[in-house]
């Protein structure tokens, strides 16, 4: 049985994936009165752990805002942290020997902690992996899943990720293009052992062919507590303060069938014994190796019942610090088209594609850019 609008008169948008961005849209368009429903291909909310830290520009903070209820305002302000760093880069001893350049001033959030807020109130449907979608005669588009009724809605949401299965259809010679790079990350508690690595919170530490990036996430209020005073209804994870660490492997590097915690304690023998503690003392369950992919955003499709958002469309290298921005950005950018210009979806959805193509694109050129000042050499 297909789901069908509940009124002739009411838009209805279908985002498909739960990342943040296609939370933050649907926040955005329930405050806007405009029923969204999120679909997302994973079985679970909690199947993959996604709780690291992020740096949020000015722009990225100020979209977010825009899609969030006015009255969690106060409560996002006290789940954040400030973001600092000399940005340096050291030796393994922690010894300075160069510098990263200028820093971004920023705001960090936790990504889990965010999505935790970003889901509250929305309904989203797990387990529904979208296999394709169909144009109707009436200008509106029907989305169908692996293991859910098909959805008709008036406009559908790519919002799933690099791999898009929305964009495979709507634009199949946008693809992702690997860059050969390949990192580790892992979070360890922050606690007073750490207290001296506060230089190199911000920096990299380059040694024995990988280059190591430590960013600290300390919470102006704990999370659960802030939402316990400030907004009861919200329910967030109850987690302290904590380092991100991230090795970025030379070009072709692999964990060579170690687990991920074990590729890089093989890399820092003889490194400075806070460090090699880091990541002896972080949890494995959330250390992985990851692949550097990009999408770039060239193909234009005609404005229609479709349209993609984020890294879907956009994806950056994680050494610009522009991806989560972006993503927001693009979400408080198609909430306002849709809100303003919602009696002619194609000129609304037009705008925003006209903007998000162009910023977009602008962000894939900065994380490019900014990639080989992160990547090591191989040691020779």
């Amino acid at each position: 049985m297909t789901d069908e609008l509940s009124s002739p008169t009411t838009l209805r948008v279908a985002v498909a994936g739960a990342g943040l961005g296609g939370l933050c849209l649907a926040q955005g368009l329930r405050q806007a009165g405009i029923d969204a429903g999120v679909y997302e291909r994973d079985p679970a909310i909690t199947a993959r752990f996604q709780g690291y830290r992020l740096v949020l520009d000015p722009a990225g903070l100020a979209a977010l805002r825009g899609c969030l209820p006015h009255r969690w305002h106060a409560l996002l302000d006290a789940i954040v942290g400030d973001a600092y760093g000399e940005r340096l880069v050291l030796d393994p001893q922690l010894n300075k020997i160069g510098e990263l350049g200028p820093g971004r001033s920023g705001t960090v959030v936790d990504r889990h902690v965010l999505r935790h807020l970003l889901l509250t109130g929305l309904t989203v449907r797990t387990g529904a992996a979208l296999t394709g979608y169909a144009l109707l005669d009436d200008g509106r588009v029907e989305a169908r899943f692996a293991h859910h009724d098909p959805v008709v809605a008036d406009l559908l949401v790519g919002a799933d990720g690099v791999g898009s299965a929305v964009r495979a259809v709507l634009s199949p010679r946008t693809t992702p293009t690997d860059t050969g790079v390949r990192f580790v990350i892992g979070r360890t508690p922050l606690t007073g052992q750490f207290a001296g690595l506060t230089r190199a919170f911000g920096s990299k530490i380059a040694g024995n062919g990988v280059s190591l990036l430590l960013g600290a996430m300390r919470f102006r209020t704990p999370p659960k507590q802030a939402a316990e005073e400030l907004a009861p209804e919200v329910t967030l994870p109850d987690v302290g303060d904590y380092v991100r660490w991230a090795m970025i492997l030379p070009p072709g590097g692999s964990a060579g069938g170690m687990s991920p915690q074990e590729a890089v304690l093989s890399r820092i023998e003889g490194w400075h014994p806070d460090l090699r503690a880091l990541v002896e003392q972080s949890d494995p369950d959330n250390s992985t190796l990851l692949s550097i992919r990009v999408v770039e955003p060239r193909e234009r499709w005609a404005p229609g019942p479709v349209t993609l958002l984020g890294d879907a469309v956009h994806a950056t290298s994680p050494t610009g610090g522009n991806g989560a921005n972006t993503a927001l950005r693009d979400a408080d950018l198609l909430r306002r088209c849709l809100t303003e210009g919602r009696e002619n979806l194609v000129d609304a959805v037009g705008g925003y594609e006209r903007q998000m193509f162009e910023y977009g694109a602008e962000a894939v050129r900065h994380s490019l850019g900014a990639l080989p000042a992160f990547v090591p050499q191989p040691a020779g």
